[in-house]
């Protein structure tokens, strides 16, 4: 296989990590859910067949160096630790042969804990307020163990529950377990270990942090306390596996933290509570010198949760200036992860900023990206959108705690765009027992991978499109600045229907499907939007006009509605120099379970540091022009004056068939969800006809 375009080669030469020598400078980087130990599994930790598999099909595809997600030392559910699990280590090590044959490497990350971080579900939080439920589950989940952080102080996801201190006990069979655990590890076959993490906020990066750190014993108070955790972590590494065995630590530069649950937003003047990049020059030397053989670097805490997992509105590259800067102070390798371009991470690489570059979610859209990247194929890599709805789906809103479903939970590491990431077993093409005549109505992102799919399995397609344009609602969904990669995945499927022998028809309107010559009918029409029924509320302007411009607004917009589309449209008035206000009825902007944490409160806190105003638990009460009367949560009413209205207050759905023996409904046309909802959605259908 041979590159041919030279500006990507500086990711194709060797490095090293200590002694084991990494054949390219890409990193598939930790994701939750992907630990080769299973992930939040009721049975207990057990070697995950699933897992193996999708990264044994990215090490066939290129990737240099692999990295699992999270494994925790103590199995989440039964409290049985990693290490007390041999058969586990039996199966890694043959699965470590198969890695091995395709060139790649690979670091086992362990976890010493979330703290205060741990993502605890709505479901569990009652469970733990109340101490006998708390004690009646302690032998299946010690929620207890997994709160510990290094002070008593609010959890992240749940802020009336209190975290427990941790004992110098549990911190030194945390360590001994580091080390066991990586021994088995190194005896598997395994290339290296990565230590998790003084990042991110979790558990060491807690202890690390003064903010969240008010020990008085030899784990608090001075630099030396704080960062002792995760230097004994390692010298217990070393001592069980060898001085030579890799360790890398999963590391923030900056912790982007104002205070609790506030972040910071790029490019803001603010002081920094956690650490400060004078502190991290310092830590990373200092780590370094206790044994560290690499920084797999970013920054942000789940207090600043948009920088470690950076939505659309985040900048690319958004963490490369802060890690390059951390390698000045360091002779070990140093990865940086963010939303970083191919093109821009190879000029950082040349130029000596950094050794290699951090990938994470772009892996589980597209398992071949580095092959395609390789035969200068970029056009056919399908891009990530950034929207977390299938990876990492932690929500949360004012008064809740992660309000994620618990299948969700319990499976995280999928993919919107990709159903068959994760759930192979589920979602896999398979040859159609009989070639059928499929019609499929709505040229959608759901209509287009549902023809996709029939197309795949050997069906006659036909796809019927209203409009002159292929992308239904998302083409709307595409226009605002920041979603460059949402009109790059609307090009991607385009290109993809004119790789088989799909017939597309442009301008048709379907009005009676029994009228189709078709075995088969796919209903993906989408939605329509609702209304409020207020004076003047057909004054107002659709989002979806908004965002297509077949409307334009003035200076001052009041948006009504502060779900995701209207805080979207809010955003992008505000990058526009616009002045916008949000009204919403909910006591906070998108409450729906589902959005990541990571995506709303970079949006919230973009809204609090920027003085746009947002008017919760108000109702509307009339539209006059460019103003509204409003009503808030105490019966007063109060007018807002403006330029423009915008109405965004959700969809309904609008099939052009009821669902029957031959008719099939999907996407929003079904019921309104997102882009994952209506791609899975259209799997269910596509591969059983």
């Amino acid at each position: 296989m041979s590159k041919t375009d030279k500006k990507f080669d500086p990711l194709f030469t060797p490095w090293k990590i200590g002694n084991v020598e990494i054949k390219n400078r890409i990193v598939m980087c930790p994701m939750g859910g992907t630990s080769l130990f299973g992930w939040f599994e009721l049975g207990g930790c057990h070697f995950d067949k699933e897992a193996a598999k999708l990264f044994l099909e990215r090490a066939n595809n290129n990737v240099g160096l692999i990295i699992p997600g999270i494994a925790p030392l103590r199995d989440t559910f039964w409290g049985k630790w990693l290490w007390q699990n041999p058969k586990m280590f039996e199966d890694l090590k043959e699965f470590m042969d198969e890695i091995h044959k395709t060139g790649a490497k690979l670091f086992v990350q362990l976890t010493a804990g979330m703290g205060r971080s741990w993502a605890i579900t709505e479901l569990v939080a009652p469970l733990h307020k109340n101490k006998f439920t708390r004690a009646l589950i302690k032998p299946v989940l010690d929620t207890s163990h997994e709160l510990a952080s290094p002070s008593e102080q609010p959890s992240r996801w749940a802020h009336d529950i209190i975290c427990p201190e941790m004992t110098v006990e549990q911190i030194h069979e945390i360590i001994e377990a580091f080390a066991k655990t990586a021994k088995l590890c190194r005896d598997a076959g395994v290339d290296g270990v990565e230590v998790h993490a003084v990042h991110e906020g979790y558990l060491l990066d807690q202890f690390a942090i003064e903010f969240f750190n008010k020990r008085t014993d030899d784990y608090g108070g001075s630099f030396e306390n704080r960062y002792r955790f995760a230097v004994e972590v390692v010298k217990a590494i070393k001592q069980a596996c060898g001085e030579d065995y890799p360790v890398s630590l999963r590391y923030s530069a900056l912790s982007k933290l104002k205070g609790f649950c506030e972040g910071a937003m790029p490019g803001e003047d603010y002081t920094e509570v956690g650490r400060n990049m004078q502190e991290s020059e310092k830590a990373a030397k200092y780590l370094q010198d206790a044994g560290y053989d690499m920084l797999n670097a970013d920054n942000g805490t789940y207090d600043s949760w948009y920088w470690a997992h950076p939505p659309m509105y985040m900048p690319e590259n958004c963490n490369l200036s802060d890690v390059s800067h951390i390698k000045k102070f360091v002779d070990i390798p140093v990865v940086c992860a963010g939303r970083m371009d191919p093109e821009v991470a190879a000029v950082a690489i040349e130029k000596g900023e950094i050794d290699a570059v951090g990938v994470a979610r772009q892996f589980l859209v597209d398992p071949e990206w580095i092959t395609k990247l390789i035969e200068d194929r970029l056009e056919d890599i399908k891009p990530c959108i950034c929207c977390h709805s299938g990876c990492f789906n932690f929500s949360s809103s004012k008064g809740h705690a992660n309000t994620q479903d618990l299948k969700d939970t319990m499976g995280l590491a999928r993919c919107a765009l990709n159903p068959q990431t994760m759930q192979s077993k589920k979602y896999y093409i398979q040859p159609a027992k009989k070639a059928k005549k499929i019609a499929i109505i709505g040229g959608g992102i759901g209509g287009m991978e549902a023809a996709l799919v029939c197309a795949k399995r050997g069906h006659q397609v036909t796809l019927y499109e209203k409009t002159d344009k292929l992308g239904g609602v998302f083409i709307a969904a595409s226009t605002p600045s920041f979603k460059e990669k949402d009109r790059a995945l609307i090009a991607w499927y385009i290109r993809e229907l004119a790789k088989y022998p799909i017939e597309v028809k442009m301008n048709t309107q379907i009005t009676d499907v029994n009228a189709l010559e078709a075995d088969e009918v796919i209903v993906a029409t989408g939605a329509t939007a609702r209304s409020i029924p207020v004076k003047g509320a057909e004054t107002a302007i659709e989002a979806i006009d908004f965002l297509l411009g077949n409307k334009q607004v003035g200076e001052k917009v009041t948006i009504i509605g502060g779900g995701l589309t209207g805080c979207e449209i809010a955003y992008e008035l505000f990058l526009q120099g616009k002045k916008p206000t949000i009204v919403e009825m909910q006591d906070d902007l998108i409450t729906t379970p589902g959005i990541c944490l990571a995506n709303t409160s970079y949006l919230r806190d973009c809204f609090k540091t920027n003085k746009v105003p947002v008017h919760l638990e108000t109702k509307l009460c009339q539209i006059d022009g460019g103003n509204v009367t409003v009503q808030d949560k105490d019966g007063k009413q109060f007018a807002i004056e403006g330029d423009s209205v915008i109405m965004s207050v959700g969809y309904k759905p609008a099939p052009v068939a009821e669902k029957g023996k031959h008719i099939h409904i999907i996407g929003d046309a079904a019921k309104v969800g997102n882009l994952r909802s209506v791609i899975w959605g259209a799997w269910d259908v596509a591969t059983k006809l």
